[in-house]
């Protein structure tokens, strides 16, 4: 399978267009230095199904890699050709900001006396967001940093419902449209997709049964003595699902004697939809804390950002092939 075998060549060329070490894109002026073009490119990326992280208005690792595999993914042999994805992101995103009116239903979904402790959660009934800021900026895939930035003179953490926002023109994660404990079955396209996930590079890109690729997404691997290298299948999908938090497990790798029921929301450490491996305990799975993706690792799963995880269902289902390495 060429171009599947060819994805650790891309990924690296990718890392070589970081902060620390731009490889080409160090000269090459057709580098965008104003984050209003930054952005732009983000959103546009974002919106193509190669997630550029949190969308924030800067350079950073992610956006670079989103370049290369986008143009890799469109049969462009210069991976660091970012003068056409800006043409292309200046017809498709003419406007980079949308207007967010918080709307009274969302009250629902915050709960800003959420404990940390596992031990408290497990009484509650549903991991909220903590505060409406948190939501609508998981909503338009930034954080309250990005969100407080984009609105000066506003306080992010006290936002209330009727009040107007500033956002990114990303298509919207909606808390409210995940279905509780919805289960996927096998599809006759999607279960014939592979997903690899690449620890090294902390990207997973999915490809079709013709070796396309279709997406490409950060992602946070598991500790290295956990990391299931290895070839496996998607063998279950389903949203909102309840976690059992095991500290043993998640330290040690081993079952320990106390655990506690998490119960679901976006803020379980399992976020909002769980994609299930044929090795035992190992899945795909979104995250409580979308700004650590990449930055810090969890015991053996690969997090992915809610808005991203939410996404999978519409690229691989059971029986898809996941190549872990």
């Amino acid at each position: 399978m060429t171009q599947l075998s060819a994805i650790a060549a891309i990924l690296v060329s990718a890392q070589a267009a970081m902060a620390q070490d731009l490889g080409p894109a160090a000269t090459d002026p057709a580098v965008p230095k104003d984050p209003e073009t930054i952005l732009r490119v983000q959103v546009f990326l974002d919106r193509k199904f190669f997630g550029p992280g949190k969308i924030d208005g800067a350079l950073g690792e992610f956006t670079y890699k989103a370049v290369v595999n986008y143009n890799f993914a469109h049969g462009n042999d210069n991976l660091y050709d970012w003068q056409s994805v800006i043409e292309s992101a200046e017809q498709a995103v003419p406007t980079v900001y949308a207007a967010c009116k918080i709307k009274e239903e969302l009250v629902q979904y915050v709960n800003p006396d959420l404990p940390v402790k596992p031990e408290e959660q497990e009484a509650y009934p549903y991991m909220a967001y903590r505060s409406l800021g948190e939501l609508v900026a998981e909503r338009y895939h930034t954080d309250e940093t990005f969100l407080a930035k984009a609105n000066p003179g506003v306080n992010v953490e006290a936002l209330k419902p009727g009040d107007i926002v500033r956002v990114p023109n990303v298509a919207p994660f909606f808390i409210e449209n995940v279905a509780k404990y919805k289960g996927y079955k096998n599809d006759a396209v999607l279960s014939t997709n592979t997903i690899v996930v690449d620890t090294t590079e902390r990207m997973a890109a999915v490809y079709n049964a013709s070796e396309v690729m279709l997406a490409a997404f950060p992602i946070t691997p598991g500790k290295p003595e956990f990391i299931p290298i290895g070839t496996w299948k998607v063998s279950t999908m389903m949203t909102t699902p309840n976690f059992r938090y095991d500290k043993k497990f998640l330290e040690e790798g081993t079952r320990g004697d106390t655990a506690f029921q998490i119960p679901p929301g976006p803020n379980s450490p399992v976020g909002i939809i769980w994609c299930g491996l044929s090795k035992s305990g190992i899945g795909l799975h979104g995250t409580a804390s979308p700004r650590t993706i990449g930055r810090s690792r969890s015991a053996g799963c690969v997090r992915f950002a809610n808005w991203d995880a939410i996404r999978l269902p519409d690229l691989v289902r059971p029986g898809s092939t996941v190549i872990v390495r």
